[in-house]
């Protein structure tokens, strides 16, 4: 609705409202005053000739003051229908609290707190208005029995129902003031043992999941990207990056190399149970693994491996500044479906994250047809990547049928 303009230094803040309607408000007061500034003159400065003129001049003043009763209450009600789009636009008060029902917690976490040394001096922010997803507003119930606890107490079971609401964009979930349940994390293996040691099935969390133990995942296609991934002592993971099966699997080391030595942090988009990491940790390259825990235990898993795993849907903007990663690693995770924006909006954000220089590994994404293969690679070539390497190769999936497959490294530009 408008623009916020702080000035620091001073400690004060100055917000201009540039709306078309909050200009029309403004004219529409400043006539009404000049109005009835100019008529109020008359009558007091004027004499009128005879009585009926009087009583006339009376009549004229009742009907004024009744108009500008009437534009004042306009402008009043415009002001307040104002303000009220100006909270919509920018999300704040968006759910509606007055619902039957609704947590307590919720209605708490969603106050505004007022900061307690007053207004800060380089910011000018006076208050901590709550971080939740605006998405939230449309699973209201959700969010409500989510937010359903005892205050100091242990938290529910119910970490499946918070992956719910991420996954309905109901993302960042509200802070709760209750106890995580704790398991106790027994038996892990230093460095780099752990990377390729399974671990005891007793410090994962099986609750809300299909499977109770490793023998059942690892039976399990749970994703595009992920059959048998739990195998990590005798399975296909093992050979994952350094032993390819086809020429859409790319050696990991021939990877590195295109960076010249200058891959050092990275980012893995939906990691499976980690193995890329643990590849690159071998080659002393920090890599950061985003997954949820769709069907399967992916972050304990993960970080009982000894890798960094971020719980983030891929709705949600990256938590991190721009620039920064040396290689986005992605299989099958971009594949978001629904409209093409979606996808450009997701690698957009890869794009930020990335530095000029930088490499994008398309590992093995799954072209379920040539208008999937053709939309991939035109929204690609708008970022101007060069490709230093691209392969379109077929597969033959459990039914038997051909199934196409891209897979390239892709180096950021320059740009200026």
């Amino acid at each position: 609705m408008g623009s916020v303009s702080l000035k620091v230094g001073d400690g004060t803040a100055r917000f201009k409202r540039g709306s078309y309607c909050s200009s029309v408000v403004n004219l529409l007061m400043l006539f009404s005053v000049i109005t009835t500034n100019l008529f109020a003159l008359y009558a007091f400065t004027s004499s009128p000739k005879n009585q009926s003129l009087h009583h006339q001049s009376h009549k004229n003043m009742s009907l004024i003051s009744e108009h500008v009763k009437l534009i004042l209450r306009e402008i009043d009600m415009s002001q307040k229908k104002l303000a009220q789009m100006e909270k919509e636009l920018l999300g704040y008060e968006s759910i509606d609290l007055s619902r039957p029902n609704v947590a307590n917690e919720l209605k708490v976490f969603l106050q505004h707190h007022i900061l307690p040394l007053g207004k800060d001096s380089k910011t000018g922010i006076t208050e901590m208005v709550a971080s939740v997803g605006h998405t939230c507003e449309k699973s209201g119930e959700l969010l409500s029995e989510y937010m359903r606890y005892k205050v100091d107490g242990p938290c529910p079971g119910d970490w499946s129902l918070g992956q719910n609401l991420i996954l309905r964009g109901c993302e960042p979930l509200p802070r709760r003031r209750c106890f995580a349940k704790a398991i106790p994390k027994v038996g892990l293996q230093p460095l780099p043992t752990s990377l390729w040691k399974n671990v005891s099935e007793k410090i994962l969390s099986w609750s809300g999941l299909g499977c109770k133990n490793i023998a059942c995942l690892n039976v399990k296609k749970l994703n595009r990207d992920c059959a048998g991934c739990f195998d990590i002592v005798k399975g296909y993971e093992t050979q994952k990056y350094v032993n390819p099966r086809g020429k859409n699997d790319f050696f990991i080391d021939d990877v590195l190399a295109m960076g010249n030595g200058g891959i050092r942090v990275g980012f893995d988009i939906g990691g499976g149970s980690g193995t890329f990491a643990a590849r690159m940790f071998e080659r002393g390259v920090t890599v950061v693994t985003a997954t949820l825990n769709v069907d399967a235990p992916f972050n304990e898993f993960i970080a009982a491996r000894g890798i960094f795993p971020l719980y983030l849907s891929l709705d949600h903007r990256f938590p991190f500044y721009d620039n920064v990663f040396d290689l986005v690693h992605a299989a099958n995770g971009l594949d978001v479906g629904g409209r093409s924006e979606k996808l450009e909006f997701l690698m957009f954000d890869i794009d930020r994250i990335l530095r000029a220089g930088g490499l994008l590994w398309l590992d093995n994404f799954y072209c379920s047809n040539d208008d999937k293969k053709m939309a991939m690679t035109r929204l690609i070539e708008r970022f101007g990547y060069k490709k230093l390497k691209w392969v379109v190769g077929e597969k033959i999936n459990g039914a038997g049928k051909s199934e196409v497959y891209l897979s390239a490294v892709l180096q950021k530009p320059v740009r200026v």
